[in-house]
């Protein structure tokens, strides 16, 4: 709740300073009359404006924003009318000193207390205080990606400290085959991640899954090696088995293809000089890797079989 009033209040004070700057010259065309001077001084600093950013603070349908500015109407006119000239800064008049929802940055909880690490510095400046500049949270710190730790100093598996001290941290990031490191290479790492091994010289090398024995991968997929893994992939249909993709890397070729100068192309069943299609009447129509019988021109098929269309009888008119 405490966070959420905060948010609310800082909205308030934003849009205020924005209702200003939107009524700086309302209602006068900006002819340099002296009537038009004496006229916009008065507004400058009348209630009429006042009312103006007042109305236009926050949306009908926001509750919360709504309730605010009714509860605290005495003290935007305390503000406008008697302190916005030694307190220029409202945020921090009205939403930090006068109704106490929000703290300075750096700071948290009810009695703004500072966070983690300082408030010149929330965290050493790698992460977020948890409640800064409210009222609420608890100070410790979520940590920037990289960093861990109760002061955000110490770095997580996959970085290194490039510089550490007492109260300043750099954490870069590892080779990408280190799980652990001291320094940028792939020979400055303490552990190798998982699908990288050590060479003689103990540096973390990729390791090709694709030599393995038994293979990893399915007999209608090839295994291809990536940085730290592998990944399978299926074959050409023309393949039996294969090494990489496409016609030209079966190991051998899959029915109905045959290897023609090294690459698997598809048979044409209807042109074997023994005829596929015995029965009565049919033709063969070849497609790939296979082919299929029909009935010839002429014929339909009944029952299984290819017969005589009917010719059409014609009608003799009496």
């Amino acid at each position: 709740l405490t966070l959420l009033s905060c948010h609310t209040c800082k909205q308030i004070a934003d849009n205020f300073i924005k209702g200003l700057d939107q009524t700086k010259k309302q209602n006068f065309g900006g002819g340099n009359t002296a009537w038009e001077e004496r006229a916009l001084s008065k507004y400058e600093t009348s209630e009429i404006r006042l009312v103006e950013i007042l109305e236009n603070l926050c949306e009908s349908s926001s509750f919360d924003c709504n309730h605010m500015v009714e509860e605290h109407e005495d003290h935007f006119e305390t503000w406008w009318f008697k302190r916005q000239n030694k307190h220029p800064d409202l945020y921090k008049w009205f939403c930090i000193d006068t109704i106490n929802v929000c703290c300075l940055n750096g700071t948290f909880g009810p009695d703004c207390n500072a966070c983690v690490g300082g408030s010149e510095r929330p965290c050493h400046g790698n992460g977020v205080c948890d409640g800064d500049g409210t009222r609420g949270g608890n100070g410790r710190c979520n940590c920037d990606h990289g960093y861990k730790g109760e002061f955000c100093l110490d770095c997580i598996d996959g970085y290194f400290n490039e510089i550490r001290n007492d109260t300043f941290s750099l954490c870069t990031e590892c080779h990408s085959s280190c799980k652990t490191c001291t320094g940028l290479t792939n020979e400055d790492c303490e552990k190798c991640k998982t699908g990288w091994g050590e060479d003689d010289e103990g540096a973390c090398l990729d390791v090709n899954e694709c030599l393995n024995d038994p293979p990893l991968c399915k007999e209608d997929q090839y295994c291809l090696n990536t940085d730290g893994s592998f990944s399978c992939k299926g074959c050409d249909k023309v393949c039996s088995g294969c090494t990489e993709a496409g016609p030209d890397k079966c190991q051998s070729c899959a029915p109905g293809y045959q290897d023609t100068e090294g690459t698997c192309t598809d048979v044409n069943e209807c042109e074997q000089p023994d005829a596929v299609c015995t029965a009565g009447n049919q033709e063969c129509v070849n497609n790939k890797g296979s082919y299929i019988c029909i009935c010839a021109s002429g014929y339909e098929e009944q029952e299984g079989v290819c017969v005589t269309i009917p010719e059409p009888e014609e009608h003799v008119d009496l």
